[in-house]
């Protein structure tokens, strides 16, 4: 008995933890991962500051088990529906569609939670800036491995410059979210799905097999 009562407090205890989190990731995507505090949280979920601050042993704790959070409902969102496409061109695009999906539908309220938390932390030091530049090169390799699979395929021209186009197709994505937030438009997401797409014929082996809109 006493066995059963030890796992459902850290059954509970586990819930309790994910809703912290999931707020937290909420609320850093629209005032930054500095805007949060466990006394905040709290009072937003309506639980006891106490069992909160049991939870996260410091402010730098929470906000690395935020970027965490963060991290798995990215891949929920983005790395796990494109991984499900087959190899080439088309999971290429389905990879840029899920992103536009992801910030379009504000999956975190303030659009993307790494755009917001890499420009609040790439010029600082850290434990915080270290996760976060680790989220970022591991979507950066992400794209790259998306396009190295396409070129492998011959889908892609031998010569093309993997690195170059990964940067280019993130920085559309990015000026995209950015720019919706900004203005509360979609206006960027159709220029940057045609950016992108006039990036992808221009390095296609077969321009003809890429969709006219993405």
């Amino acid at each position: 008995m006493a066995g059963e009562r030890q796992d459902g407090r850290v059954e509970r205890g586990n819930r309790t933890r994910q809703l912290i989190l999931a707020r937290a990731a909420a609320v850093a995507s629209v005032e930054g991962l500095e805007g949060l505090s466990l006394g905040r949280l709290a009072t937003d979920l309506r639980l006891s500051k106490s069992g909160v601050f049991a939870l996260f042993g410091s402010k730098e704790e929470l906000q690395l088990a935020t970027v965490r959070t963060a991290v798995a409902i990215y891949d929920e969102h983005v790395v796990r529906p494109t991984r499900a496409a087959p190899a080439g061109l088309g999971r290429i695009l389905r990879m840029c569609e899920r992103w536009i999906a992801y910030s379009r539908e504000r999956v975190f309220p303030g659009g993307c939670f790494f755009y917001a938390a890499l420009a609040e932390f790439d010029a600082r030091q850290g434990a915080v800036h270290d996760a976060m530049a680790a989220a970022q090169a591991g979507w950066v390799a992400f794209v790259e491995r998306r396009i190295e699979e396409a070129r492998t395929l011959g889908e892609i021209r031998e010569d093309c410059d993997v690195p170059q186009l990964a940067f280019e197709i993130i920085a559309f994505l990015e000026l995209a979210n950015g720019d919706s937030v900004l203005r509360d438009s979609p206006e960027g997401y159709t220029r940057a799905g045609r950016a992108i797409l006039r990036r992808l014929r221009a390095e296609a082996v077969d321009a003809s097999a890429l969709p006219a809109e993405l």
